[in-house]
């Protein structure tokens, strides 16, 4: 959604981990003075997230900021809820520093709870050195594009066109873009051109991921099939595509030295 002079972006999601089926959603991130002014984001709304096996829920409100009001700047407030729906744990902080978690232990009336002692969960990382230069990324975020060995052929940190900009080398990494994407219209045209002749049977399949409907809520999800972790260990890269103009890559390199 898109309004003048912010933009607003919402999303859902579902996971499963070690026998739990979580689902949530995400509250409305907005982006605020985009063509005047300087920019910054806010967070607003609920998040309700349920774990299905158990039926427990938590409550997360993220509070608007207001121009107006004398409330802590990016708050977050909320509880954590038996399948009963009784108060279990009580939550506070804000969403860009710290986030506290305290047990209740008293009768609860409204949103007042009597809590023990609260425990710090979550504190925001330190900020890295001079991170105005790198625009503010994390160390998280500056590690994901880390090359790593044995990886499919088809990961993005594969991708020459993104390490020659991040080497500096701007000039061949336009060039490089250009032609990957030239490739990828051209791959493109000719599945098409596959599925009109052959129909449906020709459709791309991804590799890694299938598409099935949660036995739980109903919705589509895109499930990983763990093919992945079975072909890295055995270098069985066959099913996937070029993409990336390797062999050509190594040749140009190979006459650099």
């Amino acid at each position: 959604k898109q309004w003048y002079q912010r933009r607003v972006a919402i999303t859902a999601g579902i996971v499963k981990s070690t026998g739990h089926h979580y689902t949530w959603n995400k509250v409305c991130t907005t982006v605020h003075n985009i063509i005047v002014g300087k920019l910054w984001v806010d967070q607003s709304g609920e998040i309700i997230v349920k774990e299905h096996t158990t039926g427990a829920t938590a409550r997360v409100k993220f509070h608007p900021y207001s121009y107006f009001s004398r409330e802590t700047p990016r708050r977050v407030t909320g509880g954590v809820f038996s399948p009963e729906g009784s108060p279990r744990y009580s939550l506070k902080g804000t969403w860009d520093s710290a986030m506290s978690c305290g047990e209740v232990t008293g009768a609860a009336e409204g949103d007042n709870w009597e809590t023990a002692d609260y425990q710090t969960m979550w504190v925001k990382n330190p900020t890295l050195e001079e991170s105005e230069k790198i625009y503010h990324f994390t160390t998280l975020a500056c590690s994901l594009n880390e090359p790593e060995e044995g990886v499919a052929p088809t990961d993005s940190r594969n991708r020459p066109d993104q390490r020659l900009m991040e080497n500096q080398n701007y000039p061949d990494a336009n060039v490089m873009k250009v032609r990957l994407e030239e490739g990828q219209r051209t791959r493109r045209r000719v599945r098409e051109s596959k599925i009109a002749a052959e129909g449906p049977s020709a459709k791309y399949e991804p590799r890694w991921f299938t598409k099935k409907l949660d036995e739980i809520t109903g919705e589509e999800i895109w499930r990983f099939t763990d093919e992945y972790w079975e072909c890295k260990e055995t270098q069985a890269w066959e099913r996937c595509p070029t993409i990336y103009l390797q062999e050509e890559e190594e040749e140009k390199e190979e006459g650099e030295t």
